[in-house]
């Protein structure tokens, strides 16, 4: 069975850093990407088991990155857990986007992360579309 692939995207190093260390050492392949538009481009060229993704990211958000692959039929279907360190409601924003799994915020656990990394590949490994 492949490596699940992880897409990380995140501005900040030092939490990539974190993230994809843990990720790596539960047997994932992690790609990490600095802003929304290396993100919405690695995902439609690697169609990614699951996205973590910052909400506050440079070119696109978090949101705008979930929005511009729900609008691709065959990215819709690819997981994405948010991240915000937001001190204010954003789940309004977030509804409408069925894609987006998981909203935790900043500070986070790293093992909190993986454990549900985990859920959604089991869940959905075999579902998720394919980027054109």
């Amino acid at each position: 069975m492949p490596q699940p692939l992880i897409l990380l995207a995140d501005d900040e190093p030092h939490i990539t850093h974190i993230i994809a260390h843990k990720l790596k050492r539960a047997g994932m392949e992690v790609l990490v990407v600095e802003d929304g538009e290396m993100a919405l481009k690695a995902a439609i060229e690697r169609t990614p088991d699951v996205i973590v993704t910052d909400l506050q990211m440079p070119y696109l958000s978090g949101i705008e990155l979930a929005e511009q692959l729900a609008a691709n039929p065959k990215c819709a279907g690819i997981p994405i857990i948010l991240l915000t360190a937001r001190g204010y409601a954003i789940e309004s924003e977030i509804e409408k986007l069925p894609s987006i799994r998981k909203l935790l915020s900043k500070p986070f656990s790293a093992k909190d992360l993986l454990g549900y990394i985990t859920e959604l590949i089991e869940a959905g490994t075999d579902s998720k579309g394919k980027c054109a």
